[in-house]
């Protein structure tokens, strides 16, 4: 391959943005092209002086947040120190994947594309904007950006005139060779690289620590329709320091029925010992995996067969399939004219990798081991809110689409399975700080709006807070029923009869018209006011991040005019003006 030309930054919450990145690269290497692939926050921001093309791929979370892979590349490249001409060599692209159901879609995408202006960039396109919402997905937009992007980076890096493409049909090399072991290695040399009490690093994704499950118990009612979990470890003797507002990671696994199903479809021995070797020398082999490895810890612990996989799988798919009628049909999944039916097959029934595979058995039979990782992603860890100690709170996924077997959540399916009154259970965790950050000043009201789990981080801030004497906590929590999923109804009444803590309620379906959190703030919308303008408190919101952000902060919107007597162009400036001052703040998930 010849030395790498461009360059290919990625920031990606739930793996999208990473998988259109590995895309762009693929699509390099046929090209002929080096390419570099990697996460903002592993790149050394400071060489991008000397970089003269880059591609940025980044995603927006939240409500307009930055993913937590580029979140230090974000405060860096916002500094205000930075001389306008600090990037004038470089040629740069930005494709954004967002949301448009969301206030803030594609936010990252276009105030990255306006902050390389000013640095002195220079755009080969007009930023794309992605979006979830389209029939068709991402790729409705992403497609034709795609194709003007090589029309233009072909022409500032014409290939090698000695080398042709290589055609879509043909697999490139694999990022790996597995090695297999004909004996098995001596004894204690496969195992997950954890943090060990007493360790000097704090627990991370690369070291997670194995924390004792001490309790996990159903916290709604038998005939409520979720089954929710309150679940506590042990962390103890781990390094894990944590405040209000923090989340935890949780690394989950592969039941092991579909870890024996997978291995019976690829016909591989769950037994069977490999090492992992890199082809390219600036591939790094992943942390997480032990070296030698077993293909059951492989399936077990990295490899995402309950996820639904995305286009590049097909594409992947359809170049290692020698069955010729599977093989036709998975061309068409992946071709762009096939999107729609991909979409009918694939995502509307959120049909997973192992069904996939299980549909076209020819095919997953003949999957050489190698391309086992350039086809089948890692599993993500996923993030909980702590509740207080080691405590979380966990709905546990599970719906129907027209597939027989109903779809569950990974983690919180595979976290509700864990029975610690049945043996010892060990699950590997870490800290990250989250995006709640909580007046220190004694005086200063907090305002917490935590439907549902979202009351979650509101606990522990409270807990916090009643400890240090702060008393003024106003808490808006929503449900169904008050005796089915009315999250610590006895703490809240006990903190209320020691004036620490003002607790508005609305139970949603008992009455006929269903009432909202959104609808109590409003009801108290003088008080509300009162705290905001003339005591100034701080606002919270957690929780399901589809339609209740939107909905409370229109609930503001019209408690600044009704109460506050502000016109709507002020009242938004008000709200606009506490979010930047952080006396709003969020932390939402989908």
């Amino acid at each position: 391959m010849p030395n790498p030309q461009f360059l290919v930054l990625f920031g990606s919450q739930t793996g999208t943005a990473q998988d259109v990145s590995e895309r762009l690269g693929r699509e390099a290497r046929r090209r002929r092209l080096g390419c570099r692939v990697q996460a903002l926050d592993s790149y050394p921001v400071v060489n991008l002086i000397n970089e003269p093309l880059v591609i940025f791929v980044c995603a927006t979370t939240g409500q307009g947040d930055p993913p937590d892979n580029m979140k230090n590349f974000w405060r860096f490249i916002f500094r205000k120190n930075l001389p306008t001409t600090a990037l004038c060599q470089m040629e740069f692209a930005v494709l954004g994947l967002g949301d448009s159901s969301y206030t803030k879609f594609n936010f990252v995408a276009k105030k990255l594309h306006r902050r390389l202006l000013q640095l002195g960039g220079s755009a080969l396109l007009p930023v794309c904007l992605g979006d979830d919402q389209h029939e068709l997905g991402p790729d409705a937009a992403v497609d034709p950006w795609l194709r003007d992007l090589w029309d233009r980076v072909l022409s500032l890096l014409p290939p090698p005139p000695d080398l042709a493409e290589i055609p879509p049909g043909v697999p490139l090399p694999s990022k790996f060779t597995l090695l297999f072991l004909q004996e098995a290695p001596r004894m204690g040399s496969e195992g997950q690289r954890v943090a060990h009490p007493g360790s000097q690093e704090p627990p991370s994704e690369s070291k997670p620590f194995l924390a004792p499950m001490i309790s996990n118990q159903r916290v709604t009612g038998p005939s409520h329709f979720q089954d929710v979990r309150l679940i506590e470890f042990d962390i103890s003797g781990s390094g894990i320091s944590f405040a209000a507002g923090d989340v935890v990671l949780i690394q989950p696994s592969n039941s092991a029925a579909h870890v024996q199903q997978f291995c019976q479809v690829l016909g591989l021995d769950p037994d069977q010992l490999f090492t992992l070797q890199p082809r390219e020398p600036d591939v790094s082999c992943p942390t997480r995996l032990p070296q030698p490895c077993s293909m059951r810890h492989l399936v077990s612990h990295y490899l995402d067969i309950a996820s639904v996989p995305r286009r590049s799988f097909f594409e992947l798919l359809a170049c290692l399939s020698l069955h010729e009628l599977e093989r036709e049909k998975l061309l068409e999944f992946s071709s762009a004219q096939g999107q729609e039916e991909l979409f009918e097959y694939c995502n509307r029934p959120r049909r997973t990798i192992l069904e996939v595979l299980c549909d076209f058995p020819h095919t997953a039979a003949a999957i050489p081991p190698d391309y086992l990782l350039d086809l089948i992603p890692a599993i993500r860890p996923r993030a909980f809110s702590i509740a207080s100690s080691m405590l979380i709170l966990v709905a546990v996924v599970q719906f129907q689409t027209r597939l027989k077997e109903p779809r569950r959540g990974l983690c919180s399916s595979w976290l509700a399975s864990l029975d610690p009154g049945q043996g010892p259970v060990r699950v590997p965790l870490w800290v990250r700080p989250g995006s709640l950050a909580f007046p220190e000043t004694p005086d200063t009201p907090v305002i917490m709006v935590g439907p549902g789990t979202g009351v979650a981080p509101f606990r522990a801030a409270i807990q916090e807070r009643v400890a240090q004497g702060q008393t003024r906590n106003f808490l808006f929590f929503g449900c169904r029923w008050r005796d089915q999923d009315f999250y610590w109804e006895a703490e809240w009444q006990e903190l209320e009869m020691r004036d620490c803590l003002t607790l508005v309620p609305a139970f949603s379906r008992e009455q006929e018209k269903k009432v909202y959190v959104q609808h109590r703030l409003r009801e108290l919308g003088s008080l509300v006011w009162e705290l905001l303008d003339r005591q100034g408190a701080y606002f919270y919101l957690a929780g399901n991040a589809k339609s209740m952000p939107a909905d409370v902060s229109e609930a503001l919107m019209s408690i600044f005019q009704e109460d506050g007597g502000l016109c709507s162009p002020d009242a938004a400036a008000y709200l606009a003006r506490l979010q930047r001052t952080q006396r709003f703040q969020t932390e939402t998930w989908a």
